[in-house]
């Protein structure tokens, strides 16, 4: 009998070599991190798709599988994250805690947030809530991985307790880690919202897409998260292929302003393809405008001001309510020394003012709109007058 079971548990129903088992453990996390991005996240927490209820409840079973994760508690920590982003009430913020504390605890920092039961009934709203749920997935969250176990080691052998290890790992790590930590601490920002929220890599393949998390802060109902053209979101590609196949249906995607061709007028038209995109029209004119009016000036000086630009450059395009008064300072200092990037600056700044006036008329708005538009082409800087012009022919219709 043990020269029976000893190889059984050595190689496991399916022998691999080494290498097909680091592969079988890839596969099975990266299902797990899809059930995550598309499920948890756009369907659950962000109803940016509608998922076929067949595909809905893989993912629920996956989950309850590899994870252990309500998807009650995770929808609602998360839309409690969203709702408090980066003050004392956000259940895992790096600006509050620190970053090692999020990077390295954060599964820790989920499991006391998921006990607060007033949290999870106020933003648990449209979760599922039947009797697999209430009976099984929601009431016996650890058989599942205990499950999930067993079939590891029947399939693999020994090997299968590390693959079983790492599937547990994972997420933890990856989503309640990497995402929630390194997501608000460290990357580029294609988009300044009002909280630190970074783009990880431009390539969203290891956790789903997720890595492109200053995209979605920017734009929360989005299916999408993917906004540059070199940025790929592998969730999303998923979710193109099952509305293929009527597996699934996208109901919301960040749009950004169209332009009509030979528009010169700013008209309400204008207005609200203003309006409704700031966060795109303002990553367009720190692209168009300050980027290249910094390039110019940071040639045209000397070494010492060209070290004062390194250090103060990106402040150029910065959320001022992200700034600490150091920050504040060294931007100063840049603007006190070079008008070409002050006037820049100055024009920035006034042209969010315009869409902050939202309480104002629509003919209120398009006027200081076109009052900016008419100031702008009138600086000489070249690069703000053609983003000005570009800027009349905007248009919320598609062309």
């Amino acid at each position: 009998m043990s020269d029976f079971l000893f190889p059984f548990f050595s190689h496991g129903l399916v022998p691999l070599p080494w290498w097909g088992h680091v592969l079988i453990a890839l596969a099975l996390t990266h299902v797990t991190i899809v059930s995550v991005t598309v499920f948890l996240h756009r369907h659950q927490a962000h109803r940016a798709l509608e998922l076929h209820p067949v595909v809905s409840h893989f993912f629920r079973f996956w989950l309850w599988l590899t994870t252990g994760m309500v998807t009650s508690e995770w929808v609602a920590i998360h839309r409690k994250h969203h709702a408090s982003c980066e003050t004392e009430a956000d259940p895992h913020s790096p600006a509050v805690v620190g970053i090692d504390t999020v990077l390295w605890r954060g599964a820790e920092l989920y499991r006391a947030a998921s006990k607060d039961r007033a949290l999870v009934a106020k933003y648990r709203h449209g979760t599922p809530d039947d009797w697999l749920e209430r009976k099984l997935y929601a009431a016996h969250p650890a058989t599942g991985i205990a499950v999930m176990a067993v079939i590891d080691v029947l399939l693999f052998g020994a090997l299968g307790l590390s693959i079983w290890a790492v599937q547990m790992l994972w997420i933890p790590f990856f989503a309640a880690g990497v995402i929630n930590g390194l997501g608000h601490w460290w990357g580029y920002r294609n988009f300044e919202s009002q909280d630190r929220s970074t783009n990880i890599s431009p390539l969203g393949l290891l956790i789903g897409g997720e890595e492109l998390h200053n995209n979605h802060h920017a734009f929360p109902s989005s299916a999408k998260l993917s906004a540059r053209w070199w940025e790929f979101d592998i969730g999303w590609f998923y979710i193109r292929t099952m509305e293929v196949l009527r597996l699934a249906r996208v109901k919301k995607v960040s749009r950004r302003p169209q332009t009509v061709a030979g528009k010169r007028t700013v008209d309400l038209d204008t207005v609200r393809a203003v309006v409704l995109n700031p966060l795109h029209v303002m990553a367009h004119y720190a692209r168009a405008v300050v980027l290249p009016v910094l390039r110019e000036e940071f040639r045209s000086v000397d070494a010492s001001r060209r070290s004062i630009i390194r250090q103060a450059r990106w402040l150029l395009v910065r959320e001022t309510s992200l700034m600490d008064d150091s920050a504040a300072q060294r931007l100063q200092r840049l603007l006190d020394m070079n008008e070409r990037l002050k006037l820049v600056y100055q024009f920035r700044q006034q042209l969010q003012v315009v869409w902050s006036r939202r309480a104002e008329s629509q003919e209120q708005l398009r006027q200081s709109l076109h009052d900016w538009c008419q100031r702008a082409e009138a600086t000489g800087v070249q690069a703000l007058e053609d983003f000005a012009r570009r800027l009349r022919s905007y248009s919320v219709q598609a062309v």
